[in-house]
């Protein structure tokens, strides 16, 4: 069967970008398709839980503006599924003078970016938080928790609903442009035991959006596309406080950002079953998929090693790179991390938990892409950056995409 558009990726941004198409264009046919057995296992399955307010991007940018929109778009969808959000605010916390000065920085930027913020002393903090030591803080109360693969999964529905189908189990395994249409390859997964291991598919698509994440790149250059950048995988390692201590906060708790670096930092986060998580770092990571400490994949390895952007990335970021690495080998490291804001923290309160692994694209001059990067052929149209809160933003990011798509199909003569 040949399909109007077909989706790679089966993470809330392909998710979001095939709910978008289907509905601006009824009755349109559509594939999504995935390698894993369910949706969300990646990125949108390893994340925070957080949904940003956009506090701390540039006044009228496009991640500003995204975030809001997203922000509400987020809990709408939740509320419309049955989904639970608990909209707990979030204080960020300066614990020095030089934290309260970019501290005042950001509530300026956040009357900019018509965020609602209350600034805090030290008195009305501890009153709030009474665990929590800082000189200041900003209290945002818009910034809520919820579960994003429950988003996946509900966005799943929706896609099917809507008439849309989804594959999943089937990596993408070649992409080939002929004429007026796109030549898809479907492997089935060994992971899929109903179906042979060799069981190959064409699928044929007018036109094939592809949200690929962690494998972006690889994507892109399967379908043909000259790309100058790399997917280097960072990974955000957290701990999750016994239950003992659930009741540590009863907000979200984050450091005031440090321009100079690339993440924001080690912050307390509550989740949607109770608990409360610390993290995450921010290491070099060994694998794309590996989410056991010390994972390790030699092709995932190799393909950053050999691109000088990587080399060029180490050498700027360097003494942050060792500390990171430092905290990651040494839960002491992690533990002073933690006691900056909340010093009643042990290390018998750092156990386990899930780590994430962050697809942070990087160019061959060694910038970190920190805004969308698109790559496109005449008939494919390729994600290769969603920028972080992209499960927050998922759903404008959607309607962006399908906007981006629907102009592209115009020029080469829209659906066959």
């Amino acid at each position: 069967m040949r399909y109007d558009y077909c989706v790679v990726g089966g993470g809330i941004v392909g998710l979001a970008t095939a709910m978008a198409i289907l509905d601006r264009q009824p009755g349109a046919s559509l594939r999504l398709v995935d390698k894993e057995l369910s949706v969300g296992t990646h990125q949108t399955g390893h994340n925070s839980g957080v949904i940003h307010s956009g506090i701390y991007y540039a006044p009228g940018s496009l991640k500003a503006r995204l975030c809001r929109e997203g922000a509400q778009a987020t809990k709408d969808f939740a509320a419309r599924h049955g989904i639970p959000v608990d909209v707990c605010g979030k204080l960020l916390v300066a614990t020095d003078a030089a934290e309260l000065a970019r501290m005042d920085a950001l509530y300026a930027r956040s009357h900019a970016n018509d965020v609602e913020v209350e600034r805090l002393d030290a008195r009305e903090l501890h009153r709030r938080e009474s665990n929590v030591r800082g000189v200041g803080a900003l209290f945002v109360p818009a910034t809520g928790i919820v579960d994003y693969s429950a988003i996946a999964e509900a966005m799943g529905e929706v896609v099917r609903q809507r008439g849309g189908e989804l594959t999943l189990g089937a990596m993408v395994t070649g992409v080939a442009e002929s004429g007026n249409e796109v030549l898809v390859t479907l492997t089935r997964s060994s992971a899929d035991a109903t179906a042979p291991e060799s069981a190959s598919e064409l699928l044929r698509a007018s036109r094939v959006v592809v949200c690929a994440g962690l494998q972006a790149d690889r994507l892109a250059r399967m379908a043909g596309v000259d790309v100058d950048f790399r997917i280097v995988p960072f990974r955000g390692e957290y701990y999750r406080l016994p239950e003992r201590r659930s009741d540590l906060v009863r907000h979200l708790i984050y450091p005031i950002p440090d321009p100079e670096l690339p993440f924001l930092g080690v912050h307390l986060t509550r989740t949607t079953d109770g608990g409360v998580t610390v993290g995450p770092n921010a290491v070099l990571g060994l694998s794309r998929e590996g989410y056991r400490k010390f994972s390790f994949d030699r092709r995932d390895v190799a393909d950053y090693v050999r691109f000088p952007g990587m080399w060029r990335v180490a050498r700027a970021n360097l003494r942050t790179g060792v500390r990171e690495m430092t905290n990651s080998l040494s839960k002491r490291g992690y533990l002073r991390e933690c006691r900056k804001y909340a010093p009643s923290l042990s290390l018998r309160d750092l156990q386990p938990e899930p780590a994430g692994i962050r697809a942070q694209a990087v160019l061959r001059d060694g910038t970190l892409v920190h805004d969308f990067l698109f790559a496109e052929t005449a008939r494919t149209l390729h994600v290769c950056n969603a920028p972080s809160p992209a499960a927050t933003s998922a759903i404008p990011i959607g309607e962006m995409i399908t906007d981006r798509l629907l102009a592209a199909d115009r020029h080469v003569g829209g659906r066959a």
